[in-house]
């Protein structure tokens, strides 16, 4: 594999951060969205190191043969560790249990990646090897027991994550599942790296040299594992982004006919500019509700209470739920108001009537009001009859 066969990943990983950092900044405190950002930031930074042009570099720049070979070995383990942590922090629970698992998941591999540049500070390595370092040094005091802590923490990690993934695949439906079925897919050549690491180590300590296992076979299998996992880990978060984009725009869309209806009344519905078209959705749809509201408070004077109750006993008796029925009732009731209200161009019945302070029979079904006036035989006969009560 050559230097390219890193960076590529670790651009892509480093792309990903970018766009979830300003996300991060603002809201910090959020531990799933720290864990994410924590997991993409060292996954780019395992495959940036890991790669030979780099390992060059840093024993270049630091003046200490394979000092990048620890160094890539605590980034995996603190890899490992941003795993486990994110998925204790995806799957939730009470915090109290989370904030104490991710600590002691923290604190574990912080221990791990601490041995680690002991043992190879003990250790002595005069030879740079670049791709074969595992290998070469596999029967090197201390350097070995560095080879294998590393190996066994990965191991540690690489079978919890894929026994717990795969627990929870089984308790959840849809994307989150797809999500967790990818990732120990991921993890089932995260175990194939493995074994293929401690396979030519061993064969090293018998006398033997598999050591193209290592340099060859071993990089591909990580390569391809770490990128099917993040997958399995971006997946279930973005489709739950764009799905949760799609109902706040459905919800726009579905808002659309009432506050059309309510446009000739409202002073502010029809305004342009008021929101850039980029802003975001959920802003969208709060000020189409608040233009939505305002519309109905200022015809509050027009609404006919009896109109609206017979409108309630016509649609239950057409089939409709009680709640249904109420939005049918109260869209009937706004039709009749609108068209009350551009008979009284002068507003006499404003004038006439008390400040009012808002409607008293609580909240409205504002989507269903305005999917009735589209669909309801019971607005449609409000319409035919230009405000003359249901009988």
């Amino acid at each position: 594999m050559d230097g390219s066969s890193y960076y590529i990943p670790a651009t892509a990983m480093a792309v990903a951060f970018a766009f979830k950092a300003p996300a991060l900044v603002r809201s910090w405190r959020d531990p799933l969205l720290r864990s994410v950002c924590a997991l993409l930031a060292l996954a780019g930074a395992v495959f940036f190191f890991a790669a030979p042009p780099t390992i060059v570099k840093v024993n270049d720049l630091t003046g200490i043969t394979n000092v990048s070979a620890p160094l890539v070995y605590a980034l995996l383990s603190a890899f490992s560790a941003a795993c486990l942590v994110l998925v204790v922090n995806w799957r939730g629970g009470p915090p109290a249990v989370t904030r104490s698992l991710t600590r002691r998941i923290t604190a574990g591999y912080g221990v791990v990646i601490l041995a680690l540049v002991a043992l190879f500070a003990l250790g002595d390595t005069p030879v740079e090897r670049l791709r074969d370092f595992d290998t070469y040094y596999a029967l090197t005091p201390y350097i070995r027991e560095m080879i294998v802590l590393y190996l066994a923490a990965l191991t540690v990690a690489s079978l919890a994550m894929t026994v717990l993934c795969w627990r929870w695949a089984l308790q959840v439906h849809g994307w989150l599942r797809a999500g967790l079925v990818i990732i120990v897919t991921g993890y089932m050549f995260n175990m194939a790296y493995l074994v293929t690491k401690f396979t030519a180590v061993i064969a090293r300590w018998s006398g033997g040299n598999l050591d193209d296992l290592s340099t060859y076979a071993a990089p591909a299998l990580a390569s391809i594992g770490g990128q099917i996992s993040a997958v399995g880990f971006c997946l279930p978060l973005a489709c739950q982004r764009v799905g949760d984009q799609w109902t706040t725009w459905s919800t726009y869309r579905r808002l659309g006919p009432l506050w059309r209806e309510l446009r000739p009344v409202s002073a502010h519905i029809g305004r342009e500019g008021r929101l850039a078209w980029w802003s975001s959705a959920e802003l969208q749809v709060t000020q189409r509700e608040s233009d939505i509201h305002d519309g109905m408070l200022s015809l509050y004077p027009y609404f006919d209470p009896d109109l609206r109750a017979h409108a309630y006993d016509a649609a239950v008796a057409g089939g409709s739920d009680p709640d249904q029925a109420r939005a049918e009732a109260d869209a009937a009731m706004v039709t009749a108001a609108v068209r009350a209200r551009a008979k009284d161009p002068e507003g006499r019945v404003i004038s006439a009537a008390e400040a009012p302070d808002g409607p008293h029979d609580g909240p409205r079904d504002l989507v269903r009001m305005s999917l009735a006036l589209r669909r309801s035989p019971v607005v449609a006969a409000v319409r035919g009859t230009a405000g003359v009560r249901l009988t």
